[in-house]
């Protein structure tokens, strides 16, 4: 099934991760010294390791698997409000994604589902150091020898970050950030920033992470979430450049309103019938080991859909097939049937299929 390139144009959204290689020959290495189940494969439930100095282990690659927000950005200036529609409206194209710049404190607040974004980090742990390496080459330093936070940073992309240790838990203070880069959903922030994250491995495979960002001066109280991110054990983090592939914002064009102006109406019986659980075939768009799974539900005559953007959000239709919801493009599949077979989550440089499970 092909869908219209006119249409797509205003759909499209971040697609330079698109071109990582996922054949590189370290994605199957197996990770040494850590417990094994008797079939060989990595016990995940085990206790979580320890350095020589007793403390909790960070070590690892990992994935971003889900987030719970507890307290949204709550703006005191209507400015911002305005900026940030304006921001949604114009589909975020001035986001560091689509620049190829750093991403700031939201690689701490990274959602699981975005490849960018979250992807897969690698945490270098030393006594005195915690490097945490995204795939997009930036780095955190997290310094962990004594040293105070700086009171009159230069501001820069990454902030300036100390931890200390209170228990088994990994307290981080950053501040030191500058204002180019958004938080979340394309809010912005002032370079008085600060966050708090506090790190957790309850055991070998998780990882657990509350993170809460204060700016005073935009908002009225802190943001704050939780986080969990899933071990990846046997494989390696791989490198991407955002800069090698930047011809995807040459379709970044139009208006997020243009979807509302081009909705059509679908009967409610037709809708109901594509209410589902659909989970993505391979290839997946955040890498080898990682399917998304879509929440397709259906309420007051529309269709919405969870886990694409980390929340419920709804779907405008554009035909009785092609549904859009922001940057997001969902293709219907009947294959002769009433009722979808599956969906196609497409994109400027292909299609993801998801089959429908239930």
């Amino acid at each position: 099934m092909r869908v219209d390139g006119m249409r797509l144009g205003f759909l499209l959204i971040i697609v330079a991760a698109l071109t990582r290689p996922f054949s590189a020959q370290w994605l199957t290495q197996p990770t040494p010294g850590i417990p094994r189940t008797a079939n060989g494969k990595p016990n995940l439930g085990a206790p979580a390791p320890r350095t020589s100095d007793g403390r909790p282990d960070f070590s690892g690659v990992w994935m971003r698997a889900s987030r719970t927000v507890a307290a949204e950005l709550r703006p005191v200036q209507p400015s911002v409000e305005a900026l940030v529609r304006q921001r949604r409206e114009d589909f975020l194209d001035g986001d560091m994604t689509a620049l190829c710049l750093p991403l700031g404190p939201r690689y701490i607040t990274a959602r699981g589902f975005d490849p960018n974004i979250a992807g897969m980090t690698k945490v270098v742990q030393t006594p005195g150091l915690i490097l945490i390496l995204n795939p997009d080459l930036t780095y955190r330093q997290i310094f962990l020898d004594g040293r105070p936070l700086e009171t009159d940073p230069n501001p820069s992309w990454m902030g300036y970050s100390v931890g200390r240790w209170e228990g088994d838990t990994l307290v981080v203070e950053s501040v030191g950030f500058n204002d180019r880069t958004w938080l979340d959903g394309g809010y912005p922030h002032t370079e008085a920033l600060r966050t708090v994250e506090r790190y957790r491995r309850p055991d070998l495979g998780r990882l657990e992470l509350d993170v809460t960002l204060h700016d005073p001066g935009l908002y009225a109280a802190p943001w704050t979430a939780a986080i969990s991110a899933q071990l990846q054990a046997d494989t390696e983090l791989l490198e991407y450049v955002c800069a090698e592939n930047t011809r995807p914002r040459e379709h970044w064009v139009g208006k997020l309103s243009d979807a509302r102006r081009s909705e059509v109406s679908i009967a409610p019986a037709i809708l109901a019938k594509y209410v589902g659980t659909y989970v993505e075939q391979k290839p997946f768009y955040l890498g080898p080991t990682n399917p998304r799974t879509f929440e397709i539900t259906f309420a007051g005559g529309a269709l919405f859909v969870e886990g694409a953007t980390g929340a419920k959000t709804r779907l405008v239709a554009q035909s009785e097939v092609l549904f859009v919801n922001g940057g997001l493009g969902l293709a219907f599949v009947k294959e002769r049937q009433e009722a979808p077979t599956h969906l196609l989550d497409t994109h400027v440089s292909g299609d993801y299929r998801f089959e429908r499970t239930k």
